[in-house]
């Protein structure tokens, strides 16, 4: 339990201290094109969104942050007032710890809130067997939901985490069965945690039931560096090194967005900061955008700080739908767009690949 804790203390601690995500930022190469005369007023604009058959105020989830440690209480109770407040979505971190008997305060806590959408989670990999830790059954996933009163569960791929945490769980076998296993008795969201999905994993992903996809693609939060940083904390040269290797492994978000099929809804989280970002998400093919460090500071402050923040998002999304010329997030799916950049440069890789299903 002891290393439970102090794991989800230092992910945090860590990702206050310092920048740790992608210095490129993809999401820049998505251009939206300028609609000079939008004959539509401002005021007239209804930034509501349906998702997952809930109503939310702007299409956004603050995606899963934390919990499992005493400071974590707080930093969930702020998001979660702010989310009530402003009509958005809400995802916890990882219930491995409450499961564990470890602060389930610090995630229930959201209860008392009145959140529109609300997403619980836990990892594929205690879906099944590890080296220690047991395999978590029906009944330990009705309890996660339970817990937080989910509307969802998450079930989240960390493998490029795990595979650098000192205490990963790197056995990945059975997770696909677990997961279509459990989708038929679970409404499900898959979550990818900041190394994006392919199209052949998408395509897999629809084939098992689950509500929807969230592709958490490169350019958000990256979990190479926060391990790499508690290797060197701990003095593992080993593990260190290895979360250098991989610093820049994974798929940018906008590329697995386009790429996705579509068939099951998409998420689009990973570097998304602001409401341009949701936008372009939309454009691109998400239901809805989500996003973590854009209010991680001010989760630690207030959730004051937290809503001032928000709003602010709110009104850079609705700004774009302004300069657009779209009167709800329905047109806002079917305007012409640009890539640029690396993002172009990914996609037209994959052009080249002919023998291959990326």
């Amino acid at each position: 339990m002891t290393k439970i804790k102090e794991r989800k203390t230092g992910h945090v601690s860590i990702a206050l201290k310092q920048k740790m995500c992608s210095r490129y930022r993809y999401w820049d190469d998505i251009i939206l094109v300028h609609e000079a005369l939008p004959e539509i007023n401002y005021d007239d604009i209804d930034t509501t969104s349906r998702l997952l058959g809930k109503i939310l105020d702007f299409p956004f989830i603050v995606t899963a942050i934390t919990g499992g440690f005493k400071g974590a209480k707080k930093i969930n109770e702020n998001i979660a007032i702010a989310c009530s407040e402003l009509g958005i979505g809400m995802g916890i971190g990882s219930e491995r710890a409450a499961l564990e008997g470890i602060y389930r305060e610090s995630y229930s806590v959201i209860k008392e809130y009145d959140i529109p959408l609300v997403v619980g989670n836990i990892g594929a990999p205690q879906l099944v067997k590890q080296k220690s830790g047991k395999i978590y059954t029906n009944d330990d996933i009705s309890l996660a939901m339970e817990l937080v009163d989910a509307d969802y569960m998450a079930i989240h791929l960390n493998f490029l985490q795990e595979s650098i945490q000192l205490e990963g769980d790197v056995n990945g076998m059975g997770c696909y069965d677990a997961i279509k296993s459990l989708a038929h008795d679970f409404p499900l969201i898959v979550k990818e945690t900041g190394a994006g999905m392919s199209s052949k994993t998408i395509s897999k992903l629809d084939n098992t039931g689950v509500k929807a996809i969230d592709i958490s693609g490169m350019g958000g939060t990256n979990f190479s560096a926060i391990e790499m940083r508690r290797a060197a904390d701990k003095k593992n040269v080993m593990k260190q090194k290895l979360g250098y290797t991989y610093l820049n492994w994974g798929i940018p978000t906008p590329v697995s967005l386009i790429n996705a099929s579509k068939k099951v809804p998409v998420i689009s989280s990973g570097g998304v900061i602001n409401g341009l970002d949701i936008a372009k998400s939309i454009v691109l093919g998400a239901i809805c955008a989500g996003g973590s460090s854009v209010i991680l500071r001010e989760s630690t402050r207030s959730a004051g700080a937290v809503m001032d923040v928000l709003k602010c998002v709110k009104e850079e999304f609705k700004t774009a739908m302004m300069l657009t010329g779209c009167r709800s997030v329905d047109e806002l799916m079917d305007i012409n767009y640009l890539v640029t950049g690396k993002t172009r440069e990914w996609l037209e890789g994959f052009k080249c690949q002919t023998q291959k299903e990326f």
